[in-house]
């Protein structure tokens, strides 16, 4: 009796270790998850993007990570974890980062501007213009803010700008006033942080993509094109810029050069869901997606550039 209640616990044992291998080793839908790590500048239009995209796939289940492209870059390469898309401000970090180890190819997909932002209570609001603007924000009742070039393109990008503006308006030692312009209280680790602080009033201006300004609502400066880093044809000119970023414990240093904006992505070659990645970068780079991507003040490029050859599936829709 014993024995036999010994056996039949056994085998019960056993079915219910058979069933729990056969739960986890499973392999999951395709449509179950897409996980996006995008730099916080593509946080609105993104968002967008999603919503629109999920209304198209059954059952899909989006998560968006909004960080610094340095930061979700480092996600990927350092810590491990790996999304279906990956989305940066800057497609020199996919080149010196990402490709080839993590995957074989990107795409360039937007452009962008850098403007200098302002809101209702921003001090000379009324007086600032393209012309005077390098001016206006020397006056020392002004307060300028700008992101962590450490981990944010648009950080890095600003200081690219101020050392453009000294060569564009002919006057020695610009640069440098316009750094000290900028306290370190005034950093802040995106872009995207510093929004609320203008709009209270405790920062007159901060240096932002023309996008996210237009996504939240700032007025802002429209610099020459000479300096805001938006023409690709000026690009021999931007490389006059540099920036210098040291190296961490585990990234070496990164000398960047300056060049017109162009934001890229890339699917990992590890992605969970290689399949639905495919499907989201398709209708991104679709006229469906860029207009998306246009109502949310993002500037996509048309028709997109590829670089490496990308899954099929991408080209050709899905």
């Amino acid at each position: 009796m014993v024995g036999d209640l010994r056996r039949t616990r056994a085998v019960v044992m056993f079915a219910l270790l058979q069933f729990v291998v056969a739960c986890s080793s499973s392999p999951r839908s395709a449509n179950d998850g897409l996980e996006v790590f995008n730099a916080a500048s593509l946080g609105p239009p993104f968002r967008d993007a999603l919503a629109e995209f999920g209304q198209q796939v059954k059952g899909l289940q989006p998560a968006q990570h909004n960080a610094p492209s340095l930061e979700v870059v480092r996600m990927l390469t350092e810590l491990g974890r790996v999304p279906d898309v990956l989305a940066v401000a800057d497609h020199a970090l996919l080149d010196s980062l990402v490709v080839p180890k993590h995957s074989d190819w990107y795409v360039l997909f937007g452009s962008n501007a850098m403007v200098l932002a302002y809101g209702p209570r921003s001090r000379y609001r009324d007086e600032i213009t393209t012309d005077n603007w390098w001016e206006v924000v020397q006056r020392d009742d002004v307060e300028v803010g700008r992101s962590d070039m450490n981990i944010d393109p648009s950080g890095y990008r600003a200081d690219m700008v101020m050392q453009l503006a000294e060569r564009f308006y002919g006057r020695p030692g610009l640069t440098e006033r316009l750094r000290a312009r900028i306290p370190g209280r005034n950093v802040r680790r995106a872009e995207a942080d510093l929004s609320a602080l203008i709009e209270a009033g405790e920062l007159d201006y901060g240096w932002t993509y023309e996008s996210l300004a237009r996504a939240h609502g700032l007025k802002y400066v429209n610099l020459p094109s000479a300096i805001d880093l938006s023409d690709a044809a000026a690009d021999s000119s931007y490389r006059a810029a540099v920036v210098r970023l040291p190296a961490t414990k585990s990234r070496p240093a990164l000398e960047l050069r300056g060049a017109a904006i162009v934001f890229g992505l890339t699917i990992p070659r590890d992605a969970p869901h290689p399949n639905v990645a495919a499907r989201f970068v398709s209708f991104l780079l679709s006229p469906a997606g860029q207009g998306v991507l246009r109502r949310s003040g993002f500037v996509p490029l048309s028709p997109p550039i590829f670089r490496g050859t990308p899954p099929a599936a991408v080209v050709r829709g899905g």
